[in-house]
């Protein structure tokens, strides 16, 4: 009895599902045919199997609400489009400008920095002049106070740069003083050749601690 209804149950589960599947198609096509659904790109093959011409797409009237919403939906997001480009434009424009500004603020930082450094320099140069200066304008003092003889011996044992300063050095001291400078006197007591090149040096070159 058992094994004599499953065919019978069997073949009625088929019979339904192949209705329910027929159903479902002719539901389809229906509500495509009402336009209800857009389904004629989908149920094109099937119309076509049947012969059956599928349902076109009614046109959109120009005074539609719907088509005058959609064409001002598409003129704005042309206009935004437009906005974006623009915005893009100028912050590329933007980042150029701020480029050249960071080049040219390390190119004044570079030349501050060596101003600085030349600044530096030139005041460590004017130290170690009148640190010189000083120096020179001591010896001048001390050999003024000694006996001639022994100041052309002091001299004679210098550079001849060294003693030209250092000549200047008291012949500017006298002229201060408003007395008669010795530097001749020394000039006379040292030897010919020295003493000759001393005073070439002296009538050639400027005045110089360098």
């Amino acid at each position: 009895m058992a094994s004599f209804g499953r065919p019978r149950v069997l073949g009625r589960a088929i019979v339904l599902f192949i209705l329910i599947i027929v159903l479902g198609a002719g539901g389809l096509v229906w509500f495509d045919y009402l336009g209800l659904l857009d389904l004629k790109d989908t149920l094109g093959p099937v119309y076509r199997g049947l012969g059956v011409a599928a349902r076109k797409k009614a046109a959109i009237p120009a005074d539609s609400p719907a088509l005058l919403e959609e064409e001002r939906i598409a003129k704005r997001m042309e206009s935004l489009q437009s906005r974006s480009e623009e915005l893009d434009r100028r912050e590329a424009e933007i980042a150029g400008l701020d480029a050249d500004v960071q080049q040219k603020v390390q190119t004044l930082e570079e030349r501050g920095k060596a101003l600085d450094d030349r600044e530096n320099s030139f005041n460590e140069t004017l130290k170690q002049y009148d640190n010189r200066k000083a120096n020179i304008d001591q010896n001048a003092t001390y050999l003024v106070g000694m006996p001639p003889k022994s100041a052309v011996a002091i001299l004679v044992g210098m550079d001849d740069q060294m003693v030209i300063d250092i000549l200047r050095a008291v012949e500017a001291q006298a002229k201060a003083a408003g007395t008669t400078s010795i530097v001749s006197y020394w000039l006379s007591l040292m030897p010919a050749d020295r003493s000759a090149t001393i005073q070439r040096k002296m009538a050639s070159k400027p005045e110089s601690l360098q």
